[in-house]
């Protein structure tokens, strides 16, 4: 039986967001927030279809990742495509409304779960793919459980970093960068019995992944949840938002992963719950392309089975 969150405001975390520079794209980011959630999900609708009309590319790379992945249904690239603009569209309404209307707005599957993590005690590692309101988890459990932290890459453009700080920064979230300091962070959070989150189906950097299937096909996939669910007493929870059809908000799935996060594990998980709600993944992410520096999936098998002593006769 699904049941809404009981939401606990972080006054502190409140004045940071208000210390965000009142940039124009932080003006504009509240402005959208203003708008009803159908308005913003029509929008972001009409915005991912003339996308998916407009760029002959962007087309190509969600159709042909959804043939891999066996949803090549008639019309279902166009469904596809108005879910990804939705994801786009909705963000306005969650990183600028306060937690307790999103909390409102956010049924949850599994609400004992986290219930009984927290009584064993232990750090908490979330991870979270590219699927519905992908930015709502972590950003309900700080607000109405506990303190949070989460990776992130900082944007390029020095004009989008003051709205990267309101979006990733919230009533208990604290966002770290996609570096060396940042995993450290995340691995004291862990061992201080705290919760931490990360996009599990990320590319990674050369030296940061392995290759693993993903819907049949080799995707280099990051190492960094199985080192952090190496830690002592860490429990690992795979979690997804799903977008509730006519605006009525999200549900929020979360499952316990008990064995060892590696990539291939990571992957069988994310294709499970993607396969809940498919048409909410984004499909347009080229989530198949090989780093600079990293060999093929077929060059790197070689070299693992060259690198290997033969077998004892």
């Amino acid at each position: 039986m699904s049941e809404p969150f009981s939401p606990r405001q972080s006054a502190a975390a409140a004045s940071q967001a208000a210390d965000v520079p009142k940039s124009l794209p932080v003006r504009l980011l509240r402005l959208a927030g203003r708008l009803p959630l159908r308005l913003l999900h029509a929008l972001g609708a009409a915005l991912g279809v003339a996308v998916f009309v407009m760029s002959p590319a962007y087309r190509r790379k969600l159709r042909a990742n959804l043939r891999q992945a066996g949803f090549d249904q008639r019309g279902f690239a166009w469904r596809a495509a108005a879910e990804t603009g939705r994801t786009i569209g909705e963000l306005p309404f969650i990183w600028t409304r306060p937690s307790a209307e999103l909390a409102r707005l956010t049924l949850w599957e599994n609400p004992q779960l986290f219930d009984e993590i927290e009584a064993a005690g232990g750090g908490i590692l979330f991870l979270t793919p590219h699927l519905g309101a992908f930015e709502l988890s972590a950003r309900l459990y700080a607000a109405t459980r506990a303190p949070m932290t989460v990776m992130f890459k900082p944007p390029n453009q020095p004009a989008l970093r003051p709205l990267a700080e309101l979006a990733r920064n919230g009533d208990g979230l604290r966002a770290v960068p996609a570096s060396l300091a940042g995993v450290r962070a995340l691995l004291r959070g862990l061992r201080g019995g705290g919760a931490v989150g990360l996009l599990p189906d990320q590319v990674p950097g050369a030296g940061d992944g392995r290759w693993a299937p993903f819907f049949g096909r080799p995707a280099y996939t990051m190492t960094l949840p199985q080192r952090l669910a190496q830690q002592p007493g860490v429990h690992t929870v795979l979690v997804a938002c799903e977008r509730l059809p006519s605006a009525r908000g999200w549900r929020l799935h979360a499952e316990p992963m008990p064995e060892a996060a590696t990539p291939q594990a990571v992957n069988a998980r994310m294709e499970s719950l993607i396969r809940r709600c498919p048409a909410q993944y984004l499909w347009g992410y080229n989530r198949y392309k090989q780093p600079a520096g990293v060999p093929g999936p077929d060059d790197a098998g070689a070299a693992g089975a060259a690198a290997r002593p033969p077998a004892d006769r």
